[in-house]
This record gives C-alpha cells, structure tokens and sequence, in this order.
C-alpha cells in the first residue's frame, strides 16, 4: 500500500476531488495548510504599508491506495492539479506497513 499526499493549490481541489473519483477513488483526507516553496510568497500592501507574505494558503491531500493503484492516482491528481505556474505544488509517496478499519479490525488493503 502506499500513501500519496499532495500540496496543491486551493482553488484546484474541486477539480482534483472530481479527477479521483472519475477513477474510483472515494476515500481521502483534506487539509487546509499554509507553506511556500521555491516562490518564497510574495508582497502585498495593506493600508498604504507593503509587507510579506511568505506562508501562503494550500490544500493538502492525504490518500492511502493499493500500490498496484499509485501510479494511476499519481497521474489524475497530477492532471487536475496542473497550472503550469509556480506554486502549483508537491505530491510525496511513502509505503505503508500496515491499514486496520477500526470498525471490524479488516486489516491491509481490505481496510481501505
């Protein structure tokens, strides 16, 4: 199994959540964030006064999947999170040893 968390931009979630579950893909975690990367935020002016901002907002995605599925999740998500801009984000991959459903104590992939 594998983990698949992606930093995207905010206004693309809705186009990301509708490109995973075009695929089959119900079940993941969202999160409102706040980081920068290579952009190191930018200048705005409030009241007259100019100031950085260098944390900017973000939606993280968080989704567990079989590992024979990574690279078909990876691709959609990639796709619908696309500008082409600076700041259009990160996706991370990281294995999991072990998914329990709480509920019936199903264990591996048959727990998500």
């Amino acid at each position: 199994m594998r983990k698949i968390e992606a930093v995207i931009q905010p206004f693309k979630l809705e186009e990301v959540k509708e490109a995973l579950k075009a695929i089959g893909i119900d079940g993941m975690t969202v999160t409102e964030v706040r980081g920068h990367g290579r952009q190191k935020g930018h200048k705005e002016v409030y009241r007259g006064q100019e100031y950085q901002v260098d944390l900017l907002p973000k939606v993280k995605i968080e989704i567990v999947v079989a590992s024979s599925r990574s690279e078909e999740v990876i691709t959609a998500l990639s796709a619908a999170a696309k500008t082409g801009k600076i700041g259009d984000g990160k996706i991370f991959v990281y294995e999991v040893a072990e998914a329990i459903r709480i509920r019936n104590d199903e264990r591996g992939e048959t727990a998500l």
